[in-house]
């Protein structure tokens, strides 16, 4: 591999830079906050463990700061970015700044909700900046549609890095901690601070790290339908299971019949149970003749965190419509 030269990651300056060139002017609304420093970037692909041999996915590259830490070392970048400017502005920043890997870099123009393959060899990695709104979602859609990544790190806004670390029995333990622990191991990697962004958030910023399951969740039951089950359950987060799932199972006896089967006590709330748990209460669902088949939720949704956007490099607009809140 060749080195890229000491200066080829972003500084403040040069963020400054680009965008005026661009015509880029960082907005509140927008949740544009650009990263600055250098540091960050290089810790947050040490803490992902990015190696020499790695494919690595990037979505919501921006202007390029995290894209030429990543280039840096991984053996391959490629990027999804849905914003027109900035999408025709990164290759030719690459090339710029590491024309040496430019050839080890590409970019996919488009919506991360909707891509379904990518360029090149199959990703091993998946390092990127969410705007937390629609972290969970491109999250699980990314994790789903590439059974190839081994290793994630994402950086979103503090309160939803909590959710997504959350263990059974927290008070944020919920349809992102279920679903993002069907994949993967998942555990807080750190915090970032407001300082290395411009403008500065009114928000911290965590790292998620998931490492894919080594196994898949022993189940009869497809991915679907255990998080058909996760979706009803904390849709009424408040109530038993026996309640929650009532219009799940088609009638609260059913679900009691489900739950017990499953040796889940009725009286149970969602926030209690692990995966494995919500998997067997999937596998002993007992369709009722006289009742429809009850909605299966996309595997997708989940309870987002109702508070400010979190910082991102990319200053990118949402890459679909904020997932309706679960709770």
């Amino acid at each position: 591999m060749t080195s890229p030269t000491p200066d080829a990651l972003l500084g403040p300056a040069d963020i400054r830079e680009l965008a005026a060139a661009l015509g880029v002017r960082p907005t509140k609304q927008r949740g544009q906050n650009f990263v600055i420093d250098a540091n960050t970037v290089r810790r947050i692909v040490r803490t992902a463990q990015v190696r020499p041999d790695d494919v690595v996915v990037e979505v919501g590259p921006g202007l390029g700061s995290l894209t030429l830490a990543l280039l840096e070392v991984a053996d391959r970048v490629t990027a999804v970015e849905i914003d027109d400017v900035l999408a025709s502005a990164l290759p030719a920043t690459i090339t710029a700044r590491m024309p040496l890997r430019a050839d080890r870099f590409a970019l996919v123009h488009s919506d991360a909700m909707h891509v379904t393959e990518l360029p090149g060899p199959a990703p091993t990695a998946l390092v990127a900046n969410l705007p937390y709104n629609v972290a969970v979602p491109v999250l699980l859609h990314m994790l789903g549609t590439f059974p190839s990544i081994e290793r994630t790190l994402v950086m979103v806004q503090s309160e939803v890095a909590d959710r997504l670390a959350a263990a059974p029995g927290s008070k944020v333990y919920g349809v992102p901690s279920v679903k993002a622990n069907w994949y993967a191991e998942v555990r807080r990697a750190g915090a970032i601070g407001r300082n290395v962004f411009w403008p500065a958030p009114n928000v911290d910023s965590g790292l998620v790290s998931l490492v894919r399951r080594a196994e898949p969740v022993r189940t009869t039951a497809s991915r679907r339908e255990v998080f058909a089950v996760v979706d009803a359950a904390f849709a009424q987060r408040r109530k038993t299971l026996r309640a929650a799932l009532a219009g799940w199972a088609g009638s609260a006896a059913a679900a009691e019949a489900a739950l017990v089967a499953a040796g889940v006590s009725p009286q149970a709330r969602g926030e209690a149970l692990t995966v494995e748990e919500f998997a067997r209460i999937a596998e002993h669902r007992q369709p009722d003749p006289e009742q429809p088949d009850p909605v299966q939720l996309d595997p997708v949704q989940s309870d987002p965190v109702q508070s400010d956007p979190v910082p991102q490099d990319s200053g990118q607009p949402a890459f679909a419509q904020r997932e309706k809140d679960s709770e």
